[in-house]
């Protein structure tokens, strides 16, 4: 049963946090607590007596997901034990919780005929940070009124450091692979829907299609920056050339469970062109204007 007036409660003070409570506007209570027991969370929780709880919190590292690699136990800390005591807490209140977890849990292809992973897959995690995230939705996909909505490679109109689009144009060299990715202006609706119809299970959120790294570039200097340049190398150069700790995941991700929910996102090559659109207009504007014309600076 769908809910009118939503109040969500989002934990994660992050990009998608931000971005999620800035889309859902007044529905939204963006909480400053970090959640350190049950009790911190039970006391927020009851303080605000939302509706659902959404968690964007976790731990990716800085300035990448190599971090981790050093870093384990802030890790698991973050990525795993947090979920689980913010779950605990939004279980004895009696609210749904809606977890953001990754697909970057699977490596290569998938046991399947389209080389496309499940929802229902086992994940095959080798760095710290994959196999802390993979740790949290086993224990979470247990657990009754309890959603996790996975996300890829999040691609956004609006400039920010954990912006695909941003990340790829900084870098001299590109590793030339094929990935499932998330829109985010479509995940910020999907994730919206999941929390209004308290949907239990994994929810590959990433849009249907795949994505050349190519693709997003060539999209980049035709309407961002005809000057840009990169250096083209194949994924396994990324750690013999010293530029990563681990091997990046590279997956496709199947998204079967949405439609149970009569939940649609777009075909990827179609939303990301008119991201990049958009891209292109708020970059003009100093990054700090929506296409539409409203500043925020």
């Amino acid at each position: 049963m769908e809910n009118d007036n939503m109040k969500i409660l989002i934990f994660g003070k992050g990009y998608m946090g931000e971005r999620c409570a800035q889309a859902w506007g007044e529905e939204a209570v963006l909480s400053d607590v970090h959640v350190n027991s049950v009790e911190d969370a039970l006391n927020e929780i009851n303080r605000v007596k939302p509706d659902a709880v959404f968690n964007a919190a976790g731990i990716k590292g800085r300035p990448n997901v190599d971090w981790c690699e050093d870093h384990q136990i802030e890790t698991v800390r973050g990525n795993t034990t947090m979920p689980l005591l913010l779950a605990d807490a939004c279980a004895q209140a009696g609210v749904y919780m809606l977890h953001m977890g990754s697909g970057c849990i699977f490596y290569g292809d998938a046991p399947h005929p389209d080389n496309a992973w499940r929802e229902d897959d086992f994940g095959n995690p080798s760095p710290v940070y994959s196999r802390s995230k993979w740790a949290a939705d086993l224990a979470l996909s247990s657990l009754p009124n309890v959603g996790i909505g996975r996300i890829r490679m999040p691609i956004d109109w609006m400039p920010a450091p954990g912006n695909l689009i941003d990340k790829l144009a900084a870098f001299s060299k590109v590793i030339d692979v094929e990935n499932s990715v998330t829109i985010v202006d479509d995940m910020v609706d999907v994730f919206h829907q999941l929390l209004e119809k308290n949907a239990e299970g994994i929810f590959h959120v990433t849009n249907p299609g795949t994505m050349k790294h190519r693709d997003l570039i060539g999209l980049y200097e035709e309407l961002v920056d005809p000057t840009h340049t990169n250096e083209w190398i194949a994924n396994e150069e990324l750690v013999a050339q010293g530029l990563a700790t681990k091997g990046r995941s590279n997956n496709f991700l199947a998204s079967e469970n949405l439609a149970k929910f009569d939940i649609v996102m777009r075909p990827v090559q179609e939303a990301l062109r008119e991201t990049l659109e958009k891209y292109a207009a708020a970059k003009k504007e100093g990054g700090c204007c929506t296409p539409s014309g409203t500043c925020s600076c």
